[in-house]
């Protein structure tokens, strides 16, 4: 996702989406572990996803 669709989200959805990528997060961890995952740059894409919709969460509370 880009960070201006996290920016058009209410914080409810932002928290919603960033425990969704988590979830994935760990699903992609587990498939690398039993050998499954094809395409490894996935657990990177979802990292930064992660760390932009917490950026934007921090930003709107400061404000």
């Amino acid at each position: 996702m880009k960070a201006n669709e996290f920016v058009s989200m209410s914080n409810e959805q932002l928290t919603a989406t960033v425990a969704e990528l988590k979830k994935e997060l760990f699903n992609l961890r587990f498939q690398l572990a039993t050998g499954q995952l094809q395409n490894t740059m996935q657990i990177t894409a979802v990292k930064r996803d992660i760390a932009r919709a917490l950026t934007v969460l921090r930003q709107k509370e400061q404000a």
